[in-house]
């Protein structure tokens, strides 16, 4: 009795993988797998010389192992110094206060300096400036070194800028607040009343005739 075919008994016309029966390898394929392996060979070579040249700081000479280095124009500046607790001011420094009004407003040196002594900060006096028309609030200081106490002092009164000026331009304090035209207490000035068209004199009718 003849036994019934099956697929076995007719051959594939093209090469293919039939059970564990394999087709003839691809042409290349050989030379890929070899191009991945050198592919992360030189990945792996290039990572540890990277590591080994930032642990030991080693510069190996290659351009593109070397580490960025930073832009010039974004190097960090710090900020100035300010002392805003005049807790903090070494009394081995002699920092003294003057506060001295240039405005029209009678005792702001007083109301100011007041304000600035029961914050801490060392008042030794005040008075009045010679001109009463100052437009500007400047803190004066002559030693560099105490700069940061002046802008300090900018900060507490809300308004105003520091200047240095030679030494012995005020005497009698290391740092001196003269107040002007801009600081809050003092009222903006009224404009002027704006003149309005003289009045025209009545112009007189003739009697009639």
């Amino acid at each position: 009795m003849p036994m019934p075919k099956d697929r076995f008994d007719s051959p594939l016309s093209e090469p293919g993988r039939v059970g564990a029966h394999r087709g003839p390898r691809r042409r290349g394929s050989g030379w890929i797998a070899f191009g991945w392996a050198l592919l992360a060979t030189i990945v792996l070579v290039a990572s540890g010389l990277f590591a080994v040249s930032r642990v030991m700081d080693i510069d190996l000479g290659i351009p593109w192992l070397e580490a960025p280095t930073a832009d010039p124009g974004s190097t960090f500046v710090p900020p100035p110094p300010v002392v805003t607790d005049p807790a903090q001011i070494d009394p081995a420094r002699g920092i003294t206060i003057i506060v001295i009004n240039g405005t029209p407003v009678s005792g702001l040196q007083n109301t100011i300096g007041d304000e600035l002594a029961a914050a801490g900060w060392p008042i030794l006096s005040r008075a009045n400036a010679g001109d009463r028309d100052i437009l500007d609030t400047v803190v004066y200081y002559s030693n560099p070194a105490d700069a940061d106490v002046a802008r300090g002092l900018v900060q507490a009164l809300g308004v105003g800028e520091i200047q240095e000026v030679p030494e012995g331009t005020y005497p009698g304090a290391k740092l001196t607040i003269v107040l002007g035209m801009d600081h809050p207490l003092v009222p903006a000035p009224e404009p002027p009343a704006e003149e309005g068209p003289a009045d025209e004199a009545p112009v007189e009718e003739a009697p009639a005739e």
